[in-house]
């Protein structure tokens, strides 16, 4: 049977209505990029792979994995791994020539572990005061210098991460660890995931008013940084006590942590949308004009929990399956491990109120706000007034 002009027109417009295969999608950076890549994740494994277990040989296939996607999805993430990995490549080629934190120019003031992380603390404090000043101005210029301030002291973060690992063996070669292992360690992630988040939903919001919001936290965060590392020296390197000797701190660790910073976005987003709120019941103002409305606000806040919660959720698994190799049980109401399950019943209840009760606007925004109480209640309180079997993290 002959096909008619109408039944090819169709075919073709059928064609053209089928999405495109996701490699096809992908330009000639990302596929450099790619290369550079699997290049890297290839070097490691000829390189350390004799000394990986299978587990590790998995955490680190997974993370490359997920850092190909995320880079495709998000080519901002392309430039900040390409200057993360080439710059801490470079101090580590500097200590492998001999060179010490001490003499040399670079690792003493830019580069060495703990230098990173100073300059990681100066650039976050700069890029939240200059949100604060976009809020009134929305000035494009301080807008865009807010934004790179930001990538800046994420990159810095990621540098002083990445060096102080390789420092972890440098101070003793049985001492090497992933550097999220103590309070130092994990308010740094804590900083540089908050922000990360932040800067996912600015682009895909097109808005920097929320920064002076949320980039609050992450200038608190440093604060406390800053003081446990002049108080308590916490910048030195010590030996994992061994109980965090286990593949298990390499997944868990990082993927409460994403929970923890997707909830505090979400309690600073909450204040914004209560700005906004009394902004409006007062006949409108600065706040009405400047931050987004309050269903994207509201938006936001549910995006934000669901992807904490999800994390939160597996990182608790995931913690109960180190407790039972490590202690031999699943769960021993130990205070973290309490003060875990009650973090995590506050968001399944945001979350039920939410999607099956259809609860919306100011309430939920006061619940994420104390929800940032628990947590951090959950992430520091516990570590400094009550004691148990993490009592290896307190302050």
């Amino acid at each position: 049977m002959a096909t008619t002009h109408s039944q090819v027109l169709h075919q073709h417009q059928g064609g053209m209505d089928q999405p495109r295969p996701f490699w096809r999608n992908l330009g000639a950076r990302d596929w450099g990029w790619l290369a550079l890549l699997s290049a890297g994740v290839g070097g490691v494994l000829l390189k350390y792979g004799a000394d990986l277990d299978v587990f590790e040989h998995v955490i680190l296939l997974l993370s490359y994995a997920g850092m190909a996607v995320l880079g495709v999805r998000w080519r901002a993430l392309q430039v900040l791994s390409l200057v993360v990995a080439g710059t801490s490549l470079f101090a580590i080629w500097l200590y492998g020539q001999g060179a010490t934190a001490e003499q040399n120019f670079f690792l003493k003031f830019l580069i060495s572990g703990p230098s990173a992380v100073m300059w990681m603390s100066a650039l976050f404090v700069l890029a939240t005061l200059t949100y604060i000043a976009y809020l009134p101005t929305q000035s494009e210029f301080v807008g865009r210098s807010a934004t790179a301030l930001t990538w800046s002291a994420i990159a810095m973060g990621f540098i002083g991460l990445m060096v102080r690992w390789r420092e972890t063996y440098l101070a003793h070669p049985d001492w090497g660890h992933i550097p999220v292992s103590n309070l130092y360690e994990v308010f740094i992630l804590f900083c540089l995931i908050t922000a990360l988040f932040y800067l996912f939903y600015e682009k895909r919001y097109a808005t920097r008013s929320l920064g002076a919001f949320v980039m609050l936290v992450v200038t608190a965060a440093v604060a406390f940084l800053l003081w446990y590392t002049f108080t308590r020296q916490a910048q030195e390197i010590q030996p994992l006590v061994p109980a965090l000797q286990s593949y298990w701190m390499k997944i868990h660790v990082p993927a409460n942590f994403i929970g923890y910073g997707s909830f505090a976005l979400s309690a600073m987003v909450g204040v914004a949308y209560l700005m906004r709120s009394r902004s409006e019941a007062a006949g409108g103002g600065l706040m009405t004009r400047v931050l987004p409305t309050g269903e994207v606000l509201d938006d936001l806040m549910y995006k934000s929990i669901a992807v904490g919660f999800a994390f939160f959720t597996i990182a608790t698994i995931l913690g109960a399956m180190w407790a039972a190799e490590a202690w031999g049980g699943y769960w021993s109401w130990d205070p973290k491990e309490t003060w875990a399950l009650i973090v995590w019943l506050n968001y399944a209840g945001w979350l039920h109120a939410r999607i099956s009760k259809g609860w919306r606007g100011r309430p939920l925004a006061w619940w994420s706000l104390i929800g940032l109480l628990v947590v951090t209640f959950a992430f520091l309180g516990v570590n400094m007034f009550l004691s148990g079997l993490h009592s290896y993290g307190e302050l």
